[in-house]
């Protein structure tokens, strides 16, 4: 069906189905009523692919905290990685993955960290101790920007998730 038949059948100038089509304009719900009508379609259909803008402003936020889940695990201490968790645990879908991963990277670093300091008591070398402090950060910082963007997160190869392909999108 040509523009011009649909706008004949719908009473829309074709003009207004041409930027309809192009995604120039949103139509009014009065205007795809007519257009599924005049198609002989649902008119549910229109509507279901609408993008919701709470649930984008949701989904945002989401990613929003689980960022600061991961960038909790910038310091070696469970606290605030768990306030976090037990705040948002009912309301953030997949946040337990999320969480595991940062409580497992958080025990792991604790233990490096405390050979680490170690060898910087038995022979007073302040390297693998600094090392390790910048790993765990680069590793937090991307892992919070990826979540944030709504991509994986680096996982480590010898932490276990429930999910393999953990996405927040």
């Amino acid at each position: 069906m040509t523009q011009e038949e649909l706008a004949d059948k719908t009473e829309i100038s074709a003009r207004t189905i041409q930027r309809i089509e192009n995604g120039d304009v949103d139509p009014r719900a009065y205007t795809l009523q007519m257009i599924a009508k005049a198609l002989d379609v649902d008119f549910s259909i229109f509507i279901e692919n609408k993008p919701n803008e709470n649930q984008e402003i949701q989904k945002v936020s989401d990613n929003n905290w689980l960022g600061l889940l991961h960038l909790s695990g910038l310091i070696p201490i469970l606290l605030p990685t768990v306030l976090i968790w037990n705040f948002k645990k009912h309301k953030i879908k997949g946040i337990a993955d999320h969480y595991h991963a940062v409580i497992s990277f958080q025990l792991m670093i604790c233990g490096i960290i405390l050979g680490c300091i170690w060898v910087y008591w038995k022979v007073n070398q302040p390297t693998p101790l600094i090392g390790v402090l910048l790993i765990n950060g680069l590793i937090s910082i991307t892992n919070t920007i990826k979540v944030m963007s709504g991509e994986d997160y680096i996982k480590m190869p010898f932490i276990k998730n429930n999910d393999k392909n953990i996405k927040t999108k």
